[in-house]
């Protein structure tokens, strides 16, 4: 193959022929012969009055009941809810396959939110339940303690026993 016309710059007369070759080319107007096909065909002969015939369009008057068509759609819900929850699913546990520190603290996250809740709650609920009583004593208060020591000591081990009353 010659691709010496590629690498080199054309002279004047070798651009001014192909100038010209190239204008002469796009302003033709007369196109090459093109063949022609059919698009559609037709066959209007007889059909034979016995043997093959050809195909007739049959109405289809089937008809289904009601309950079916209702599993059918409900099966077709369960089916694509199950989905949902199994793609829920495989992203949580993709999840937990990364056990990173911040992937455990965001797994007990709930956990964790859902305790300071019900602790909140019970607190609430002890206080109001806890009645406030004010206890007046007008008679003079005595007050008796009674200390018992009771001390044993044998070898290595001691015991001692302190009773406060």
């Amino acid at each position: 193959m010659d691709f010496d016309h590629i690498t080199r710059p054309l002279s004047d007369a070798e651009a001014k022929a192909e100038a010209e070759r190239i204008i002469t080319r796009s302003f033709q107007t007369q196109m090459p012969p093109m063949r022609q096909f059919p698009t559609s065909f037709r066959d209007d002969t007889k059909v034979p009055a016995y043997g093959d015939t050809p195909p007739v369009h049959q109405d289809d008057k089937r008809i289904v009941p009601a309950w079916a068509a209702g599993i059918a759609v409900a099966s077709i819900g369960v089916g694509a809810g199950i989905t949902g929850i199994g793609c829920g699913a495989w992203l949580v546990l993709q999840g937990l396959a990364s056990v990173t520190l911040y992937g455990v603290l965001m797994v007990t996250l709930p956990f964790a939110g859902l305790a300071m809740v019900a602790t909140a709650i019970g607190g609430a609920i002890n206080k109001a339940r806890g009645a406030v009583t004010n206890n007046v004593y007008e008679a003079p208060v005595v007050q008796n303690t009674q200390i018992n020591n009771t001390s044993n000591q044998r070898g290595m081990f001691s015991r001692t026993r302190n009773d406060v009353r």
